[in-house]
C-alpha cells in the first residue's frame, strides 16, 4: 500500500507544471497537435512514469523522457547498461508507443569537466534558438551527452527544421548532432 500511495504522490506532483506547457513539455503556443494528441502522449507520459517507478525508484529519478505523437525519446544517467536495456524495454511496452530514441548514458562515462562542457553547449544551443528569428526555441527539448546533442521537438515547417539543426553544427566542439525533430504536418493524427 505504501508503494502505491508513493507512486501516486509522485505522479500527482509531476502532472503539476507550469501552465504554459501541457503534456510532452512543448509550449502549447506553438504546439501544432490537437488536444487529443497532447492528451495521449500525455496518459503515454505517466504511464510511463509509473511504470519506471514501479520497476524501480531510481529510474524514475535519473531518467527523463518527453513524449511527442506516440515518440518516446529517454535521456539520462544509470549506473550498468543493463539499466539502460530494462528502460529501453519498458518504454516499448507502453501502450501506443511508435518508436523510442534512448540517449541514456551510463555513468563513469563522462566527467565533471565533460559534464559543464555538455551544458555549455545546450545553453549555447538554446540561445542560438531563442535569438533565431526563424525558430521557435520553445518546441525544442536539448539534452547534450559528452558533446553530442540531441534535438527533441516539432518544426513548423522544413526550412525551421534545417535552421534548428544547422544552429546545432555551428555550435564549437559539437562531436554529433541526433535531431528527432518532426515537422507538424508529419504527425500521425494531425491534419494541417
Amino acid at each position: 500500500m505504501k508503494k502505491v500511495t508513493r507512486i501516486l504522490i509522485i505522479l500527482f506532483l509531476t502532472s503539476c507544471s507550469s501552465i504554459s506547457q501541457f503534456g510532452a513539455g512543448v509550449d502549447i503556443t506553438f504546439d501544432p497537435r490537437t488536444i487529443g494528441m497532447q492528451i495521449d502522449d500525455t496518459i503515454m507520459q505517466k504511464s510511463l512514469s509509473a511504470r519506471l517507478a514501479m520497476a524501480n525508484k531510481k529510474y524514475f529519478l535519473k531518467v527523463q523522457s518527453e513524449i511527442l505523437d506516440g515518440r518516446i525519446f529517454l535521456s539520462g544517467k544509470v549506473d550498468k547498461a543493463e539499466e539502460k536495456i530494462k528502460i529501453t524495454k519498458i518504454a516499448w511496452e507502453t501502450k501506443g508507443v511508435r518508436s523510442v530514441k534512448n540517449a541514456i548514458v551510463i555513468k563513469g562515462q563522462s566527467n565533471f569537466k565533460s559534464t559543464a562542457k555538455d551544458i555549455l553547449i545546450t545553453s549555447q544551443l538554446r540561445s542560438a534558438l531563442i535569438f533565431n528569428k526563424k525558430t521557435k526555441a520553445r518546441n525544442y527539448t536539448l539534452e547534450t551527452i559528452n558533446k553530442n546533442i540531441y534535438i527533441f521537438g516539432i518544426a513548423m515547417d522544413q526550412d525551421e527544421k534545417k535552421e534548428v539543426i544547422n544552429e546545432a553544427n555551428n555550435i564549437f566542439d559539437v562531436n554529433e548532432v541526433y535531431p528527432s525533430i518532426y515537422l507538424a504536418t508529419e504527425l500521425s493524427r494531425n491534419k494541417i
